[in-house]
Parts: structure tokens; C-alpha cells; sequence
């Protein structure tokens, strides 16, 4: 499956688009990284503990995404966005999205 952010794919023509796909989780952080992450808050810094959280869900939320558009039969998902928000003082949801398109080599 090729992932892009741009609506096109260089060497290929879009033959069909197949619609909106989407993977989203909703990640909560445990304790230890409350706790680290107050502690760094103090000295400055890189949280590395909320890096890593963020981004094992941006890979999740793309898998989800991907299988979406697996499930509709596309080649590829152009315009590949990705959106955050936080659910309540210790979860954040990530989105992945896009559109599903079938694609050809340009001749």
C-alpha cells in the first residue's frame, strides 16, 4: 500500500477513488509516564515517555487506516492527513486519514 500526503502519486495515474478512509485510537498514558513526565517538567526538556506514546498510536491509527482501505480494495491512499486531540487530562486521540484510490502506471 503507498501512503502519500500529496493528492497524487508521481508515475502512476488515479484510476478510481474509492472514498474516505480512516484509523483513529484513543491512547491513555499510564502512571510512570505521569509521574516522568512531571519530573521533567521541573528540569526541562523532551518528555520521551509522551513521544513514544504518541507515537506508537500514530502507528496504530495508520494500520487501522491502511486496513480500511484494504477492505475497499484501493492501491494506495493519497492526501494522508493526521489529527490529535486530547479526550480528557490523561488520553489524546489520533486519527489517520485519507482517500482510497486505485492507481495504474502511466504509460
Amino acid at each position: 500500500m503507498k501512503l502519500v500526503s500529496i493528492d497524487y502519486l508521481p508515475g502512476y495515474e488515479i484510476t478510481e477513488c474509492l472514498g474516505i478512509v480512516k484509523g483513529q485510537v484513543v491512547q491513555s498514558k499510564n502512571i510512570g509516564r505521569d509521574f516522568m513526565a512531571g519530573m521533567k517538567t521541573i528540569v526541562g526538556g523532551e518528555i520521551a515517555g509522551y513521544t513514544e506514546m504518541i507515537k506508537e498510536a500514530r502507528q496504530i491509527a495508520t494500520k487501522r487506516m491502511v486496513d480500511d482501505a484494504e477492505s475497499l480494495g484501493a492501491d494506495a491512499i493519497v492526501g494522508v492527513r493526521y489529527g490529535s486531540s486530547q479526550i480528557m487530562s490523561s488520553a489524546a486521540e489520533i486519527i489517520a486519514y485519507g482517500t482510497a484510490v486505485k492507481i495504474a502506471k502511466k504509460k
